[in-house]
């Protein structure tokens, strides 16, 4: 270290290869630690001193404390036993994305601030949109357009922003209604709370946990009875419960006719649509006015990146621009760029497009494509295993990668057997509970999961129940 307290370029360079050493032994070896951590509540914190230090101190100090103090206290979500939650991938291309975009410290707020993150990101939403068989016309030569956000709560909280600001002059903010199915993710209803809608209506859902259109339809003429106006609506491609699919095509057709804005949310399901044989789950895409899934969960790249589409961005734009004289620039002025910051709610941005143009370039539609069929057959194969056991039941369909399933016994077997998984430390996954039907979930979709990881999983559960 220099006099001037800074990391000079040779020190970084040096422990910059170390660093990358560890990630590469870590990735190489993740497959062996405890897949949840086992730490007491409060024990990093204890492990760590109250206050900063006054002084520098050497980096090996730092690297010692990251092994022996923070590791313990981390959830292996790269592990191939990780069957949790959804998948937060990473990858190889993705870590090196990130790498060059931290380096390069942008702040892409406004075209002019750096014009490569612009408008490589333009080119990547496209790319995207193209192999999501997305319509055209939601691509930036279109009406419509596509942008990075951090998470598809983001991407559902801007959508009823902008919904609420096209009634806005003509309604008032507490008769707008927002409608979801009882399986749609939490973020929706947050959202709300958030856009300050005080009105929502949960719709049933029917025995396939899809949103139940006749009971959307009967709670519309409800609350058109009632003054009120149907403002918003949420379907769903893969909801987190079960990776159920609502009626895109019939939702969207009550959408329009009631003139109230339709979202999808595809977070988990939505990168299966780069395979063509998964795309009739999205059947009436083309109604919708806007759309969201999350690269980060199963396409390989690192946490954060959501796509977030709109069918016609004048009404997203109107609602998100503000522009103070220090946000003045002749380019933005031109009309002739994209200034991302009036797509979303935050003035900064990050070079999330980096990291997504690394995995496209490193697997090409091909690998992603491979990958996502191999994790669906995977899941395919185990809930056949589920399903000719008498002490297992399947609760719900598995269109992709997610295998919700029972133990004939009840509740309280099911629950045993989650939680004797869970402490086994060789696997992880996720509890749910479907109406008063206690259930596990077993998601396959992390990057180095393969065969004989779900192979010895299924061992477990037979060893175990």
């Amino acid at each position: 270290m220099t006099d001037s307290f800074h990391m000079d370029p040779e020190e970084y360079r040096h422990r910059g290869h170390e660093m990358v050493d560890w990630v590469a032994d870590y990735l190489a070896n993740v497959e062996d630690y405890p897949v949840n951590s086992t730490v007491a509540p409060g024990a990093i914190r204890k492990a760590l001193p109250a206050q900063a230090p006054e002084e520098p101190e050497p980096f090996e100090n730092v690297m010692r404390d990251l092994n022996d103090v923070i590791m313990p206290g981390i959830t292996h979500w790269q592990s191939p036993n990780w069957f949790s939650y959804f998948p937060a991938n990473s990858s190889g291309p993705s870590l090196l994305g990130e790498m060059a975009a931290a380096g390069l410290g942008v702040q892409g707020m406004l075209w002019s601030t750096s014009p490569a993150a612009t408008e490589l990101e333009t080119v990547v939403v496209d790319w995207m949109a193209d192999l999501l068989g997305l319509p055209t016309a939601w691509k930036t030569a279109g009406v419509g357009g596509g942008v990075i956000q951090m998470s598809a709560s983001d991407s559902a909280h801007v959508a009823m922003v902008t919904a609420r600001e096209q009634l806005r002059e003509q309604i008032a903010l507490d008769k707008m209604v927002v409608y979801a199915s009882d399986q749609t993710h939490s973020s929706v209803e947050k959202g709300a709370r958030i856009a300050g809608f005080t009105q929502v209506r949960i719709i049933a859902t029917d025995d396939q946990f899809a949103m139940d259109v006749t009971t959307l339809e009967q709670a519309i003429a409800a609350d058109r009875t009632a003054g009120l106006t149907p403002a918003f609506v949420t379907a769903s491609i893969g909801t987190t419960a079960t990776s159920a699919v609502d009626p895109i095509r019939a939702i969207a057709g009550i959408a329009k006719r009631e003139g109230m804005w339709c979202h999808v949310d595809a977070a988990y399901a939505g990168t299966t649509m780069t395979c063509p044989e998964f795309r009739h789950h999205q059947d009436g895409i083309e109604l919708v006015d806007s759309y969201t899934f999350n690269p980060h969960k199963w396409m390989f790249t690192n946490f954060d990146c959501n796509l977030y589409y709109v069918a016609d961005r004048k009404p997203l734009i109107d609602a998100m621009s503000i522009l103070p004289p220090y946000l003045r620039n002749e380019a933005t002025l031109s009309g002739e760029v994209i200034d991302y910051r009036d797509w979303h709610v935050p003035l900064g941005r990050r070079f999330r497009s980096l990291k997504l143009w690394f995995v496209l370039r490193h697997y090409g539609a091909a690998g992603i494509r491979h990958h996502i069929r191999e994790h669906v057959r995977l899941a395919a194969d185990l809930a056949t295993k589920l399903e000719a056991d008498p002490r297992f039941e399947l609760v719900a369909p598995h269109p992709f990668a997610l295998v919700v399933f029972r133990h004939a016994d009840g509740n309280e077997a099911t629950t045993q057997l989650a939680d004797a998984l869970n402490e086994s430390g060789k696997v992880s996954l996720t509890p749910t509970t479907l109406g008063d039907v206690a259930a596990i979930r077993v998601s396959i979709g992390q990057t180095s999961t393969k065969a004989r990881h779900v192979d010895s999983l299924w061992s477990m559960i037979d060893q175990l129940a």
